[in-house]
């Protein structure tokens, strides 16, 4: 076992009577502190309805609290020198600063504000909203971010986890101040909060300061979601504009509750690094693509095994035909030095993500939602090192077996949708719909 992932503190849990969690990771070395709330709730919980509202709620919050103006939250951190920012996921809402460790409690009263108190004035709303609009039209120009929107409906259809964060146009034209309100009142209580730190902390003042920042949040928790039903297929959209047909080819994997590590060892056996059989055969020995990636991407409602490749239109086809031969050769054999390679590039992933505070809160707070507890850092790294090229060979035949879900976008060759399921045909499972 590396001696810093042995030695990596672990994470240290205290609830509250409320239901909030504490998550604290000492980590002296440092020189900062990060401050963070976790909210269990983002776009996979959302109505279609609500499509977009966890991401519209997580700009609004910083557009005033009971007691400041945007400019005043703003200009209160920044004159500690803070880093304030958030983000919206499907499974999770995340608010984070990170500063100077004199400033600990500050911060801590910072976030519960914005958390707890949020006033959406109406004023700020209209405004935000059009800011909103413009995310929303980059997004649907980027051909990449469109395929992963077709990949996802493909994959899951009309399931919740399928909606992307960014929502719909005509949510984002409508959502009303009140609705905003509600949402935080139904969804920002104690039983879906982590608050977590991370930094060189006085553990006893935290808990102390957290415990009177966090004790008005009422209680309750987040409803168990139903998991999707795999779909596959293939999807197209031709988008002006683009030189390159973007692809974004995957499976379906064990959801984070199934603790399994097996999907994110067979990603970096695949693909990850310029050695991989990923890239090397479709970059270096067929010059088919110059960005190709591979990834387990593990949520709450369920796992997709990733491909993404980006190409040109001509190139589509063999593209494909690679990819095939690419995947049921995993399934036959594991060569070694591939092994070793992902064994080896997960460790040194691991320990660099143990060195990022921000990143081992949000994995830390994500396993706290998911197991009630954060695994300890040596724990996690002995379960993927711990996976064989038995078990590797045998999830890439699983996969398969359940069949591709497969997403185009950008310049498209002509009937590029049925050239694809030629060309795919083998990943695909028989009678998957096809889809534009």
């Amino acid at each position: 076992m590396p001696h810093s992932a042995a030695a990596a503190a672990a994470p240290l849990v205290h609830p509250l009577p409320n239901g909030v969690r504490l998550l604290l990771i000492p980590m002296p070395q440092l020189a900062t502190v990060t401050a963070a709330v976790f909210i269990h709730s983002g776009s996979q919980h959302e109505g279609a309805r609500e499509s977009g509202i966890s991401h519209a709620v997580e700009h609004m919050v910083f557009k005033g609290t009971a007691t400041r103006d945007a400019r005043r939250i703003n200009l209160d951190a920044e004159r500690l020198g803070a880093e304030v920012n958030a983000h919206t996921d499907k499974d999770h809402t995340a608010f984070h600063m990170r500063g100077l460790p004199a400033h600990t409690g500050r911060f801590i009263a910072m976030l519960a504000e914005l958390v707890a108190t949020p006033s959406f004035p109406a004023d700020e709303l209209e405004r935000e909203r059009e800011v909103l609009l413009h995310e929303f039209t980059e997004d649907e120009d980027d051909p990449l971010s469109t395929a992963f929107k077709l990949f996802d409906k493909g994959c899951w259809g009309t399931h919740p986890a399928a909606q992307p964060v960014i929502g719909s146009r005509r949510n984002l034209q409508r959502f009303t101040r009140d609705e905003l309100a509600q949402w935080v009142r139904r969804h920002y209580t104690g039983g879906r909060t982590v608050v977590a730190l991370a930094g060189p902390l006085d553990v006893d003042a935290v808990r102390r300061e957290v415990e009177a920042a966090f004790a008005g949040l009422p209680t309750g928790d987040a409803p168990a979601l139903a998991p999707p039903q795999w779909r596959g297929g293939v999807y197209s959209r031709r988008l002006a504009g683009s030189s390159q047909s973007h692809l974004v080819l995957g499976f379906p994997i064990a959801a984070r509750g199934a603790d399994d590590p097996t999907a994110a060892m067979a990603a970096a056996l695949l693909g990850e690094g310029m050695s991989s059989p990923l890239l090397d055969r479709l970059r270096e020995q067929r010059a088919l693509a110059y960005y190709s990636a591979c990834s387990a991407d593990v949520m709450e409602a369920g796992g997709q095994f990733v491909i993404e490749v980006s190409t040109a239109p001509a190139q589509l086809d063999p593209t494909l035909r690679e990819l095939d031969a690419l995947l049921h050769e995993q399934a036959a054999r594991t060569e070694a030095v591939d092994l070793e390679r992902a064994r080896n590039q997960i460790v040194v992933r691991h320990l660099r993500a143990l060195e990022r505070p921000l990143r081992r809160l949000e994995d830390a707070a994500l396993e706290v939602f998911a197991f009630g507890r954060p695994r300890p850092p040596a724990e996690q790294l002995e379960r993927l090192q711990a996976v064989s090229g038995a078990q590797l060979r045998a999830e890439f035949g699983r996969m398969l077996g359940a069949g591709a879900t497969l997403a185009l976008a950008g310049s498209l060759p002509r009937a590029a949708s049925e050239r694809a399921r030629e060309a795919a045909g083998p990943l695909l499972r028989p009678g998957a719909e096809t889809g534009g």
